[in-house]
C-alpha cells in the first residue's frame, strides 16, 4: 500500500453509516445540547446555572450530556434561568431534515452562464438553508453537439465531476484532463474550469458543487 493511500485511510475516519453521536434523535440528547448551548451563549458556568436553578452540578452535567430525562419542573427552572421559552429546548429534536427525490428525466433544466447550444444542464436537487452550513447542487450535464468556443466557469466552492458517458478534455486552471467513463475530477471551483474539447459525443457527467451557505 502506498504512503498516500495509508495516509488517507488514517485521515478518513468518519463512518458514513454512523448516527450522529449514535443518539441524534433521542429527546434527552437534543434537550441537553440546547441547555448547554444557551448556557454558553450567556457565558454562564455550570456552577452559576446550578445556583440559579437549585439543581446540583452533577444533575446539570447529566442533563447536558443527555444522560437523564429532566422533568417539566426542571425544564421550567432551566428556561427561567436561561431566559428562554420552554419550547426552545425541543428545537433540535423537532428540526426538519430535508431530502430531495428526483425521478429519472425529471430534473429541472436550467441555463448556466456560459452555456452553449447542445449543452444541457439538469439540476437534480437543491437544499438551501440547513443545519450542516453547506449547500450542495448536483447536476447532470449532457453535451450533445460540437461547439466552436467554450466559456469557462469560475465560482465559489468545491466541485466533483464523475464521467458517465463519452469523452471530454476538461480544463481546470492551467491543466487539461481527459475524462472518460468512470473518471473523477475533484477541484477548487474558484479556478477557471470547463470542457475545452468534446472528444466523443454524447458526453454525460455528474457535476456536484458544494459551498458554504450564505447567512
Amino acid at each position: 500500500m502506498s504512503n498516500r493511500k495509508a495516509e488517507l485511510l488514517v485521515q478518513l475516519t468518519q463512518d458514513p453509516h454512523k448516527l450522529e453521536d449514535e443518539r441524534e434523535k433521542v429527546l434527552e440528547v437534543a434537550i441537553g445540547r440546547e441547555v448547554r448551548a444557551f448556557r454558553k451563549q450567556r457565558n454562564m458556568t455550570v456552577a452559576e446555572l446550578s445556583s440559579l436553578t437549585n439543581l446540583s452540578i452533577g444533575m446539570l452535567s447529566k442533563i447536558e450530556n443527555g444522560n437523564t430525562s429532566p422533568s417539566l419542573t426542571t425544564l421550567q427552572a432551566l428556561a427561567n434561568a436561561l431566559s428562554v421559552p420552554l419550547t426552545a429546548f425541543f428545537k433540535l429534536y423537532e428540526e426538519h431534515r430535508e431530502a430531495v427525490y428526483t425521478r429519472a428525466g425529471s430534473g429541472l433544466e436550467i441555463e448556466r452562464a456560459g452555456t452553449r447550444a447542445g449543452h444541457q444542464y439538469n439540476l437534480l436537487g437543491h437544499i438551501g438553508s440547513n443545519s450542516s452550513g453547506v449547500v450542495v447542487e448536483p447536476y447532470l450535464i449532457v453535451l450533445n453537439s460540437e461547439s466552436d468556443t467554450f466559456k469557462t466557469f469560475q465560482h465559489d466552492g468545491i466541485e466533483t465531476i464523475y464521467m458517465l458517458e463519452g469523452c471530454v478534455n476538461y480544463r481546470h486552471g492551467n491543466e487539461n484532463y481527459r475524462l472518460e467513463p468512470g473518471d473523477t475530477l475533484f477541484f477548487d471551483a474558484d479556478a477557471p474550469h470547463g470542457p475545452v474539447e468534446l472528444i466523443r459525443l454524447p458526453a454525460r457527467y455528474l457535476s456536484i458543487i458544494s459551498y458554504p451557505q450564505r447567512s
